[in-house]
């Protein structure tokens, strides 16, 4: 169930992007590929770079806490499995 909300909110943030970034002038298969491959980081640096400066600052820092966070439970659950901890 996780996985598909994942994949769904990734899929709406990029479909966000392709529609926004042609109201802006931006290249929309650029940013399409940047938040199929990046999601939220992409999102953030794309707002920042259309002067919503402050959204874009909030989503970049809180998505990359997000990944930092991911990195450190799954590092944590690895170091524990081979450890032998249970």
């Amino acid at each position: 169930m996780e996985g598909f909300f994942g994949l769904a909110l990734n899929v709406i943030l990029t479909i966000y992007l392709v529609i926004d970034s042609k109201k802006h002038g931006k290249n929309p298969v650029l940013w399409g590929i940047l938040g199929v491959v990046f999601g939220a980081i992409a999102l953030g640096i794309y707002l920042i770079r259309t002067d919503r400066k402050l959204v874009g600052w909030i989503v970049t820092i809180l998505s990359i806490i997000g990944y930092l966070a991911l990195i450190l439970i799954v590092g944590l659950a690895i170091l524990f499995t081979v450890a032998g901890f249970s």
